[in-house]
Parts: structure tokens; C-alpha cells; sequence
């Protein structure tokens, strides 16, 4: 009775010890996407016909590649999707404003 309970114990352990270690993955496909989404936007002159949504995207891309090197995974998967978004809309409203003056795109 001894041995196997010592041996249950011993399976325990390595089951909280292999748990502990499991981590999230690096969103690789979130800072792809948001990268992209930022250089769409700088295509198109975004810093100038859509500063504010720019600057939030660039701001939000910048914090989530510390993260993302701090290997701060989840927290940097949001903030590139966030990145992502504000780059989308900065594009939308550049391609939109440069339309309606008549910029050529």
C-alpha cells in the first residue's frame, strides 16, 4: 500500500509540474495582420488625412510588439487586433476623405 501510494503521489507531481508549464502561443497571425493593415494605411497617406485613428494604431502596434517581446502573449494578441482595427479604419477614412477631394489614389 506504501509503494503505491508513493507512486500515485509521484504521478501527481509530474502532472501539476507538466500543467505548469503549458503557455500560450505567440500570436504570430494577429501581429502579421495588424502589420499589414498598418502598412495599407501608410499606402494611402493615413497620417495626413486620418491622424487620429493612425496615431491610435501605431500606439497600439507599438505597445503590443513589447508585449508580444516580453513574450506577453495574450495581452499583445488583443492590443494587434486592436492595432489592426484602428489601422483599418485609418485606411477606410484616408481612401474615403482623398475620394471625396478628388485625390488620386
Amino acid at each position: 500500500m506504501n509503494r503505491r501510494l508513493k507512486f500515485v503521489s509521484t504521478i501527481f507531481l509530474i502532472l501539476v509540474n507538466l500543467t505548469g508549464c503549458v503557455t500560450t502561443q505567440a500570436p504570430i497571425e494577429e501581429y502579421t495582420l495588424a502589420d499589414a493593415a498598418i502598412k495599407s494605411a501608410k499606402s494611402v497617406q493615413a497620417v495626413r488625412y486620418s491622424a487620429g485613428y493612425w496615431h491610435q494604431a501605431e500606439e497600439f502596434f507599438r505597445q503590443a510588439r513589447i508585449l508580444y517581446r516580453e513574450r506577453e502573449y495574450e495581452q499583445a494578441k488583443d492590443l494587434f487586433i486592436q492595432a489592426r482595427i484602428a489601422a483599418e479604419k485609418a485606411e477606410n477614412s484616408a481612401r474615403l476623405l482623398r475620394q471625396k477631394t478628388g485625390d488620386i489614389l
